[in-house]
């Protein structure tokens, strides 16, 4: 089953990739490719989805790919700010929103979910709730957007998931995994020293790297190819030494890529200062072409969770994740801030979802036991996206353009813009 589906995958990234200019000037980007190619696919070969998904393959890609989507979301934010041009208001939607969207998320799955314990709610709630603008990126660009709000929603979708891994590893080992379930405590007392290493891990090989990276460059003795490849080797040195010291490979990959952000001084990495260009290049590139791969998975889960079908408590709960179980906390967390009123919706309303959800999905799918937990997991994750796809990859500018307001408050808050921004 693995080749076949490796052609697939690398016929249609080649395809996409010799029309996507074209495709991009109609708004069809890769991950809907890749969905639509992942759909055909599985409708095809529906009755061996749930084994390829349900692999320890599928499980170690997905690990990797995690790894690396954390260290380029940890280094991709510009201007040497921790969290962005709005530090406040990005730490309060990072830091009080969304754990009480996770609480909300937990509390509302016990009520339709009974069945299921605290920890696989939990899991679900780590799966609905970070953010990921690979359905909807044109927002983070599209200078119609408040400046203001474009850096929060930035800063939120680049470290939401580096936060929440730790959460979603507590609760898998709290579920069990395919062994027995564990106590609270027994949970702590495992992934609390998994996180020590890793951080200490995470901070100081990326650190390393990243000076002995200055001193080659001062030395004149790195090419740009080196650079390129050097900074790809980063995050699947960090994760693959954390793992081999029982230690938390996610949170050491974004840790590594907060140190190594800071330590290195490079050319801007969205400029073209480099001969050959940006060092992070090679990294990103490699990093959109994983995503594609996820977004091929993704189909074919689609097919999977709709020919068994899905619940409705799942839909229903999946359904309040994209709507009031975010926009109650983000306006909550957001009162008193520099935001307006307008700009507080507007990072409410826009909250996609995407690679995250899609990892954290496949990986709870694998790693829980055979049953109702494995599979509401697995549903909650392909919901959510589709209705994030319905809401926020069509609808996202449309409902900016809603929230911004009048014509003359349009004209007073473009100069503010471009000024930011």
């Amino acid at each position: 089953m693995l080749i076949p589906v490796l052609i697939v995958i690398t016929a249609v990234a080649a395809g996409w990739s010799l029309v996507a200019g074209r495709l991009e000037r109609r708004h069809v980007r890769a991950p809907l490719v890749l969905v639509l190619a992942g759909v055909v696919t599985g409708l095809f070969t529906h009755s061996e989805i749930a084994a390829t998904l349900n692999s320890q393959i599928a499980q170690r890609v997905a690990e990797i790919i995690l790894a690396v989507l954390l260290f380029v979301d940890a280094t991709e934010l510009r201007g040497g700010r921790l969290f962005g041009r709005d530090p406040g208001a990005a730490a309060r939607v990072l830091l009080v929103a969304m754990p009480l969207s996770l609480g909300a998320t937990v509390l509302l799955g016990g009520l339709l979910l009974p069945e299921l314990p605290v920890a696989a709610l939990l899991l679900i709630a780590c799966i609905v709730i970070p953010t990921d603008f690979a359905p909807a990126e044109i927002l983070v660009r599209d200078r119609r957007i408040p400046a203001r709000v474009r850096s929060v929603l930035n800063v939120e979708s680049g470290y939401n998931d580096g936060i929440v891994s730790p959460l979603f590893l507590f609760a898998l080992v709290l579920a069990g995994s395919t062994t027995e379930k564990r106590t609270p405590g027994e949970a702590l007392a495992t992934t609390v020293p998994f996180a020590l290493k890793a951080l200490v891990a995470g901070a100081l090989i990326g650190a390393l790297l990243a000076w002995l990276m200055n001193l080659a460059q001062r030395a004149d003795w790195m090419t740009a190819q080196s650079g390129r490849i050097t900074v790809l080797v980063v995050p699947l040195l960090v994760y693959t030494s954390t793992t081999a010291m029982h230690g938390n490979g996610f949170v050491a990959s974004f840790v590594a890529g907060v140190a190594f952000r800071y330590v290195r001084r490079a050319p801007q990495r969205h400029g073209a200062a480099e001969p050959g260009g940006s060092e992070f290049q090679l990294i990103e590139d490699t990093s959109a072409l994983m995503t594609m791969v996820m977004w091929f998975f993704f189909g074919n889960a689609v097919v999977f969770t709709f020919v068994v079908g899905p619940d409705w408590q799942v839909l229903l709960l999946c359904a309040a994740a994209l709507t009031v179980l975010r926009i109650g906390p983000v306006l909550l967390s957001l009162l008193g801030s520099r935001l307006g009123r307008r700009e507080r919706l507007m990072v409410a309303a826009l909250g996609p979802r995407g690679t995250t959800s899609i990892v954290f999905g496949l990986l709870a799918f694998n790693a829980l036991p055979d049953g109702t937990a494995a599979n509401s997991a697995l549903d909650s994750m392909v919901l959510v996206v589709l209705g994030s796809i319905l809401l926020h990859g069509g609808g996202s500018l449309a409902i900016a353009r809603a929230l911004r307001g009048s014509p003359r408050s349009r004209r007073e808050q473009a100069p503010a813009d471009a000024q930011r921004g």
